[in-house]
């Protein structure tokens, strides 16, 4: 496909998912490495909008707005996956930068990131297509539209494959409106290919983070696979039935009116937020092509990295004298690299409200050493369902403050139901947090170094 670069600039803008969870934090890193916040980035998702409206006005509300974001289905089979990787690497000044990080898309990634001065570039990422007629719950419906959909992707896109993932947990009624496809490079494209060539100084090296957890999946073919819920949603797979009083009450709640039990036998493959293996592999065969270093790092779960990432964070804060004694809980969207850096605050990124993953982060905080202060910023996850955390959960989190106590009202007001857009993180850590100073880059061999460290006894692993 040819068009000019203004017109592959634009596509490429309305392809990538808004709500998505690459997109919030390449916008947040690219901002970073040009030393500013997250204010700006004021766009509600659509789950978040409409609150005032009685139930059955909303739903319908919601449905349009989230089409009208999708990518339109006379323009599917137009999706260019190069076209992507380049708006991708155009976020950042051409360098050069001592590093480049790569992988799946992870808070503490943004924080590491943007404390080495590296650009962040996922390795995947995610669209949403119309479905007319759909239905929440006819979730084998949603995977014979996906598959339609998938074909016409790949026929474009060669080296790409497809995950559609229907997650009622995550999306609830969205699920009935559009599908969501997670497009995965197998091999580095062209854009990620000339930006590791040129973009890195001499010695610069490639780190790839690669999260490894496994979901049940089923293979349609050997490039385009369904995968039913999501770790990040803190529901089991096997949980995904209606003879689960809260998944049936969740049900309930968003309209699905219809619900076949999951093959419970599917194999585990990994997750859609692990990327390809093959891409990984084709990463180090270009750094080898180019003399240069690559480390990857791979953890097991969302709340190792993020572990791993505050207890770096706190390590270089202190021996440099620029704070460490203040913590922020960050969630989902709501996270704003540059001004933790700039207020010498230790980052913990939860991937969602599950409750599983405020568990995380009481578990790091508790086996920490003691704050003095502990902000919370909690995301609402837009639906009602027992596996998100209370706000009671929440608070817990914030009172391991020893001094100061940080409860983010405006977003438990807004809990569980209307999520909130990225700038409330800023908002929130602007008027909280007093700046420490522009900080210095943190070098990667005591990255690395304090990764291994703290990785060996949490299961991560530093190659």
């Amino acid at each position: 496909m040819t068009e000019s670069p203004a017109t592959s600039t634009l596509a490429a803008a309305r392809i990538v998912a808004p709500d998505g969870p690459e997109r919030p934090l390449l916008e947040a890193v690219s901002r970073a490495l040009r030393q500013r916040g997250c204010e700006g980035l004021d766009r509600v998702p659509v789950l978040g909008r409409r609150g005032g409206l009685p139930a059955e006005l909303r739903g319908p509300a919601l449905a349009f707005e989230d089409c009208a974001e999708a990518v339109p289905l006379e323009l599917v089979d137009r999706v260019d996956a190069g076209d992507v990787a380049s708006w991708i690497t155009g976020h950042y000044p051409a360098g050069p930068y001592p590093a480049v990080v790569l992988g799946s898309a992870h808070g503490g990634a943004a924080h590491l990131a943007a404390a080495l001065g590296a650009p962040w570039l996922p390795t995947s990422f995610t669209l949403t297509v119309p479905w007319p007629d759909g239905d929440v719950g006819d979730w084998t419906g949603a995977m014979e539209w996906g598959a339609k959909l998938a074909d016409l992707i790949l026929a474009a896109n060669p080296g790409v494959t497809v995950r559609q993932v229907h997650d009622p947990v995550g999306r609830g009624p969205l699920c009935g409106s559009t599908v969501t496809l997670h497009v995965r490079w197998q091999r580095l494209p062209t854009a990620y290919r000339d930006f590791l060539g040129s973009g890195l100084e001499p010695g610069g090296t490639a780190l790839l983070l690669r999260d490894t957890r496994t979901w049940p999946v089923l293979e349609l073919t050997d490039r385009h696979s369904f995968q039913l819920g999501r770790p990040a949603g803190g529901m089991r797979h096997e949980d995904q039935t209606l003879d689960n009083p809260s998944f049936r009450r969740l049900m309930e709640s968003v309209g699905g009116d219809r619900w076949s039990t999951p093959y419970l036998d599917t194999p585990p493959r990994y997750a859609e937020t692990a990327g390809e293996p093959e891409f990984d592999r084709d990463l180090r065969r270009l750094s080898a092509a180019l003399d240069r270093p690559v480390h990857r790092v791979l953890y097991p779960g969302p709340e190792v990295l993020s572990a791993c990432v505050a207890d770096l964070y706190r390590a270089w804060l202190r021996a440099t004298g620029r704070g460490g004694d203040e913590c922020v809980v960050e969630t989902g969207r709501l996270i704003d690299p540059w001004r933790v850096l700039r207020s010498g605050l230790v980052p913990y990124w939860c991937e969602s409200s599950a409750r599983t993953a405020v568990d995380g982060a009481e578990w790091w905080l508790a086996g920490s050493g003691p704050f003095a202060a502990v902000t919370i910023l909690p995301e609402p996850p837009g639906t009602v369902c027992d596996v998100h955390a209370a706000a009671a959960q929440w608070r817990a989190v914030a009172h391991f403050g020893e001094h100061r106590t940080h409860f983010n009202r405006q977003a438990l007001g807004r809990y569980p139901l209307l999520p909130l857009p990225t700038s409330h993180a800023s908002g929130v850590l602007r008027a909280r947090h007093e700046p420490a100073g522009v900080p210095g880059r943190l070098p990667l061999g005591l990255a690395m170094s304090a990764l291994r460290h703290s990785g060996s006894r949490l299961g991560l692993l530093v190659v």
